[in-house]
C-alpha cells in the first residue's frame, strides 16, 4: 500500500474506532444548548475530551473565556526537519440559538472538528519522511451566533500562526463550500412621538406603524428577489404598552447574497423600504449597518478528486428545478 493510502486508512480506522466517543461528545453538547459567550458546559466538555490524551497540549481559556486551543506535534520532519512546521487548524463551534437550541448544528461542527484532528494525527503518525513537519491545532470558536467569535479571535491574533484552517458545517448536501458568503446585519430604529392612544392619539407619531410598514415592504420585496438572495428579520422593540402611541421601535434584519456586488443591490432595495415607511408615518429613521462579512471561496478543493463526491457551488439539478439555493436560508 502506498503512503497516501496508508495515511487515509489510518485516519479512517482512528475515526471509526472512536465514533461512539465522538458521537457522545456531540450529544452532550446538543443536550445542553448554551448561548454565545456562555458555552461553559460545551467548552469544558471539549477541553476534557482533548486533555485525556497527554499528546495534546491544551490551553483551556484562549483569548476568550469560552474559547480553547489544543495542539499536537509537530511530527514527521524527515528531510524538512529544519523548516518551521506547517500548522493545520480545525475549528469547533458549539454555541446554540435562543429558543431552538442547536438547530444550526454547531454540536456537529464541534464533533467533526475533533474527529478530523484525530484522524489527521493518526495519519501523520504513519509517516516519518514528510517534506515538512506538521502541527495540528484545534481552536474552539465560541459566540458565532451572537457576533462572530472568530472575528474577535482573528483580531487578537489567534489565527496568526495557522497555515491552513478547516471547518465543516452541516447542510442539506455535501459540498466543498457553501455559496452564501456575504451578510449585512442591519439595525433600524424609528423615532416618533408618544401620546395617549385613547385620549389624544392625533398628538402622536406612531413608530410601530413605521416598523410594521417596513416589515411588510420587505416581505413584498421578496417577490422580486433572486432565488439565492435572502433577507429576514424581526421587530425587536415594538413599544411600551397598548395605551401609549409608540415613540420608538427597532428592527433587526440580515441581508445575504452569494456575491458582495449583489449585496450592495439588495441593501439599496432594503434601505428604500425603510425610508418609505418613515416618510409614510412621519417618523425619523436611523439605520445602523454592520460591516459586511465575506470570504473568497477556495477553489482548490473543488478542483481535486474530491469533486467526484462533493457538489460544486452551483445548485444541484434538483435545486435548480425547485429554484432553491444551495445555501441554508
Amino acid at each position: 500500500m502506498e503512503a497516501p493510502q496508508r495515511m487515509k486508512a489510518a485516519a479512517q480506522r482512528c475515526v471509526d474506532a472512536r465514533r461512539h466517543e465522538l458521537h457522545a461528545l456531540s450529544r452532550d453538547i446538543w443536550s445542553r444548548p448554551e448561548l454565545g459567550g456562555n458555552e461553559t458546559h460545551a467548552h469544558d466538555t471539549l477541553v476534557r475530551f482533548f486533555s485525556r490524551d497527554e499528546a495534546w497540549t491544551v490551553h483551556a481559556h484562549h483569548v476568550l473565556p469560552t474559547a480553547f486551543r489544543a495542539s499536537w506535534g509537530p511530527a514527521g520532519g524527515g528531510a524538512g526537519a529544519g523548516e518551521p512546521p506547517l500548522n493545520v487548524a480545525f475549528l469547533c463551534e458549539y454555541d446554540a440559538l435562543p429558543g431552538i437550541g442547536h438547530a444550526c448544528g454547531h454540536n456537529l461542527i464541534a464533533e467533526v472538528g475533533a474527529a478530523a484532528a484525530l484522524g489527521l494525527k493518526a495519519a501523520l503518525e504513519t509517516r516519518t519522511d514528510l517534506h515538512r513537519p506538521v502541527k495540528i491545532t484545534v481552536l474552539g470558536t465560541p459566540a458565532e451566533e451572537v457576533n462572530g467569535g472568530k472575528i474577535d479571535l482573528i483580531l487578537a491574533g489567534a489565527f496568526a500562526d495557522f497555515d491552513l484552517v478547516f471547518m465543516a458545517h452541516p447542510a442539506q448536501q455535501d459540498a466543498s463550500f457553501l455559496p452564501c458568503i456575504t451578510v449585512d446585519e442591519v439595525l433600524v430604529k424609528y423615532h416618533g412621538k408618544a401620546a395617549h392612544a385613547s385620549a389624544y392619539p392625533w398628538e402622536g407619531v406612531n413608530a410601530l406603524d413605521a416598523a410594521v410598514l417596513a416589515y411588510n415592504n420587505l416581505s413584498a420585496l421578496r417577490q422580486q428577489l433572486r432565488p439565492e438572495w435572502r433577507l429576514h428579520g424581526i421587530i425587536k422593540h415594538g413599544g411600551e404598552q397598548p395605551n401609549i402611541v409608540p415613540a420608538f421601535t427597532q428592527l433587526e434584519f440580515y441581508l445575504r447574497t452569494p456575491q458582495v456586488e449583489d449585496l450592495r443591490v439588495l441593501k439599496a432595495k432594503a434601505e428604500a423600504c425603510f425610508r418609505a415607511a418613515a416618510v409614510a408615518t412621519g417618523c425619523r429613521v436611523l439605520q445602523t449597518l454592520e460591516t459586511c462579512r465575506s470570504s473568497s471561496p477556495v477553489s482548490t478543493l473543488s478542483s481535486t478528486s474530491a469533486r467526484k463526491r462533493l457538489t460544486t457551488p452551483r445548485n444541484t439539478p434538483k435545486q435548480r428545478e425547485l429554484k432553491r439555493p444551495s445555501c441554508s436560508p
